[in-house]
């Protein structure tokens, strides 16, 4: 094979495979977790509920909060009114909950609420931890007992599981919805076996206020629920996962509202592989720190849509060498076992979404799905924080 032409197919086979290999092995890792012995029930908790203009849906998270089975006297709601020009404030008030109102037009964005809401829960001193809830979310009953039963045996950040509440609204809240089983259950069990962190994921989120205070909560960016994991992973704090509790949240249906969601975490995303990924490493080795290696692996690892393109312009390439050179049928072939480690990873999450049957068939749209994500890799994207305008579900 011409020396030139094998070098460009080993460049270009090179990402595909390091991170086919990663998926490869938190797949093979994904396995049950065995659930914690019970609780003595006797923390206490503060549930944060960071809000911007939520009035038509923040009775229905309020509701879902107040019937998780603890004991009622030893957790609040609390809901963060930020910046609120409706009625978010009253109408979380008549629900139940408690409110703290905020406004502060400079200072804005779901950090600032946290920050400010995390400050008033430490200084007030009823609870020893908070719970972090989004405003269009609604929690399993145990949500509770999974984080107390991991903080009584020692942990100090805890993640449940973060799922869909509309998944059949869309073909694309459906692969999304699938995308979820993958990112969030198939990798999260298997770093909880590795004894890795998990992250924060933005919903559904536990930390001690012992922890707070020795990582103070100070991250505003577009994805600051990451930044504060990674935070977390240098000062040598994994995230457990609660696999068996979950906060599900409704997922942008339409395409506008969903391309508003998506630029925004791509931009974050991209901002965050630049400005963390070379200090993690760096803890990595000087600290012989697996937990600081593998979370930048995870910011290494592109995004499944993106992998998938590597490996198909991969075989693509390879297809057209092997028409002029025989030999680069190998490079043929890799790309077909890259494919094969694909597709056994989305299946795991398909099978773990609980989406069935009749869930396979939007896969259909992965194509459109990646041409879409490209588009928005490559067009304008919001500059700061911007809320995702909220739909109506069935």
């Amino acid at each position: 094979m011409n020396l030139l032409t094998q070098l460009l197919l080993a460049a270009l086979a090179l990402p595909a495979t390091f991170s086919c290999a990663y998926l490869a092995l938190l797949t093979a890792l994904s396995w049950p977790l065995a659930v914690p012995s019970r609780s003595s029930r006797r923390l206490r908790f503060d549930i944060i509920v960071p809000a911007h203009n939520e009035e038509n849906g923040i009775t229905r998270t309020v509701a879902s909060l107040l019937a998780i089975d603890w004991p009622r006297e030893q957790f609040r709601v609390l809901v963060i009114a930020d910046n609120c020009s409706d009625a978010t404030a009253a109408v979380a008030r008549r629900a139940g909950a408690e409110v703290l109102e905020r406004q502060d037009l400079t200072l804005r964005g779901k950090g600032y609420a946290l920050a400010h809401a995390f400050g008033a829960s430490i200084k007030d001193g009823f609870a020893s931890a908070v719970v972090v809830i989004d405003a269009d979310a609604e929690v399993s009953a145990n949500l509770l007992e999974a984080f107390a039963a991991r903080i009584e045996e020692g942990a100090r950040a805890i993640q449940a599981n973060y799922g869909i509440l509309n998944p059949w609204s869309s073909w694309r809240t459906q692969l999304i919805t699938i995308a979820k089983g993958a990112f969030h259950i198939v990798r999260s069990r298997a770093r909880e076996h590795l004894g890795l962190s998990c992250g924060v994921r933005g919903n559904g989120w536990c930390v001690t206020h012992e922890l707070l205070r020795q990582v103070p909560y100070q991250y505003y960016s577009l994805t600051e629920d990451v930044e504060f994991g990674i935070a977390l992973g240098e000062a040598g704090c994994r995230v457990h996962y609660a696999g068996e509790a979950h906060a599900n949240a409704d997922m942008a249906a339409n395409e506008k509202n969903a391309r508003s969601q998506r630029q925004r975490w791509e931009q974050g995303r991209i901002q965050l592989v630049r400005a963390t990924t070379l200090p993690l490493l760096r803890s990595a080795v000087r600290r012989r720190s697996l937990l600081c290696l593998d979370l930048a692996l995870d910011l290494i690892v592109l995004p499944l849509s993106y992998v998938t393109l590597n490996v198909v312009l991969l075989g693509l390439a390879a297809a057209a060498a092997t028409f002029l050179d025989p030999a680069a049928k190998f490079w043929a072939w890799w790309a077909l076992a890259c494919a094969a480690v694909i597709v056994l990873h989305v299946l795991r999450g398909w099978q773990l979404s609980g989406m069935g049957a009749r869930g396979l068939l939007a896969l259909a749209h992965v194509p459109g799905f990646i041409m879409w994500r490209l588009w928005l890799l490559l067009a304008r994207k919001p500059s700061e924080w911007v809320r995702t305008e909220r739909e109506k579900t069935s």
